[in-house]
């Protein structure tokens, strides 16, 4: 029976996959899954003998039938707009969400790119870089991905042509120098052969960068790029105080006194002994005590749960904000933010909503200033974004909230926009403030 390969790191990548229809998307997810050993025994041959019955020989088969299951329960009405697989190799285990292709599901691509540390975008090499690779290195730039691959593929058909390689590459990187994006790892393969996918090519010797499988097992996580460099931010889920029972390591005195604010480690690191800032109690305090499900600790990092343990009884509950001291941003009852509408209705000015970040949600009115042109890359005055636009918004909030620049601290400068009247999510948010006057600011 085929099995996941054990990993002997703990390291997790997440990653997203984008690209437009027919580009082969489905036929390399499902290589990499088949060359990475995450296909069960069972799953094979059910692919295998499909693949027979469509005129495959010699024990070749239809990668993309790995993921048409996932594509048929969407055909089905089922809501499973992007698609997650977990799998791993012997160096890294990784979480792999795949998006819809369609130009109409920009949106479910942002969901699937919000949480991810790289993102790969595939580009047939006989067509080149089209208007949705535009709009898919848009999207994960505006939402500030850190790893872009773009993977050209079918180059296969193309005779293996260096040049032609290198004039799909040209037109990418005229899209990423206009966007405004970082350098992208740009890499020919063939996802119907193989070539460069899990082990680099023979086929292609004028390529000297590692396959695709190989830049993944490396590339840093936002946890490891960021851990030491953004500032520690926790948004407070609970408050712990003792239920009965007794606390493993805590004698019967301590466990009577204990309490703990509880919660996930949005960026940064956080010691024993470190001063903290908190919001909206406008107070400081130490550290004095990490607990985890596995034990206590001496430090701990993003993405950990933790209960912190702190030197002073200070009012803290759900919606709280932690971090390091002096690094709290100010607190604003005004957001700019770069939007991305989910629904078919979008956002228009004079939307009352929820605003959610972090554990906090509190009213807020939305004023739609612009919309971004993907040809042009300009944005345009604009009332109204619809469900597959991407635009800026001023949105006034009830309460004061202290969010980061998305830019600078990421996921914590992100919030999501819901319907008070149904619940549903109408979009998510991207802080991105610009300079804001006294009367702007909070508290």
């Amino acid at each position: 029976m085929t099995t996941i390969a054990p990993t002997t790191t703990k390291t997790l990548l997440r990653f997203a996959t984008a690209g437009s229809v027919d580009d082969g998307k489905s036929t390399l997810v499902g290589r990499l899954l088949h060359d990475a050993k995450a296909i069960l025994a069972d799953q094979l041959a059910q692919v295998t003998a499909t693949s027979a019955e469509r005129g495959f020989v010699g024990g070749e088969f239809d990668f993309a039938l790995l993921t048409d299951g996932l594509r048929a329960e969407r055909e089905q009405g089922i809501t499973i707009d992007v698609a997650y697989r977990y799998f791993a190799t012997d160096r890294r285990s990784f979480i792999l969400a795949d998006c819809p292709g369609h130009v109409q599901y920009t949106r479910n691509m942002v969901t699937g790119a919000t949480t991810a540390d790289a993102v790969v975008v595939l580009i047939d090499a006989r067509n080149g870089a089209t208007e949705q690779t535009r709009r898919h290195l848009t999207v994960v730039h505006r939402l500030g991905i850190r790893h872009v691959i773009v993977a050209i593929n079918k180059i296969d058909l193309l005779g293996y042509d260096a040049d032609a390689f290198a004039e799909v590459a040209r037109e990418v990187e005229e899209i990423t120098d206009q966007i405004g994006l970082d350098t992208a790892h740009l890499i020919p393969v063939s996802a119907l052969a193989g070539d460069n996918v899990a082990t680099t090519s023979a086929n292609t010797p004028w390529y000297s960068g590692p396959s695709l499988l190989e830049l993944l097992e490396t590339l840093p996580s936002i946890e490891e790029d960021t851990a030491d460099l953004e500032p520690f931010r926790l948004d407070v889920q609970s408050v712990l105080r003792p239920q009965g029972g007794l606390a493993p390591g805590l004698d019967a005195e301590a466990y009577r006194d204990y309490r703990a604010v509880t919660g996930q480690i949005t960026s940064g690191r956080i010691s024993v002994g470190d001063e903290i800032d908190i919001h909206p109690a406008g107070m400081r305090t130490r550290v004095v005590g990490i607990d985890t499900a596995d034990g206590s600790r001496e430090t701990a990092g993003a993405p950990l749960s933790v209960a912190l343990r702190l030197a002073d009884d200070i009012d803290t509950a759900r919606g709280s904000v932690l971090a390091a001291a002096g690094s709290l941003p100010p607190a604003r009852t005004t957001l700019r933010a770069e939007v991305f509408p989910f629904t078919a209705a979008g956002l228009r000015t004079g939307d009352r909503v929820l605003v959610k970040a972090g554990t906090s949600t509190v009213k807020g009115i939305v004023t739609i200033d612009s919309r971004r042109n993907l040809t042009t890359n300009d944005s345009e005055p604009a009332e109204v974004l619809a469900g597959n636009d991407i635009g800026t918004a001023t949105v006034r909030l009830s309460t004061a909230l202290p969010l980061p620049d998305f830019r600078e601290q990421g996921r914590a400068g992100g919030f999501l926009v819901i319907d008070p009247q149904t619940g549903a999510t109408v979009a998510a948010g991207i802080h991105t403030p610009a300079e804001q006057t006294p009367t702007e600011a909070g508290a």
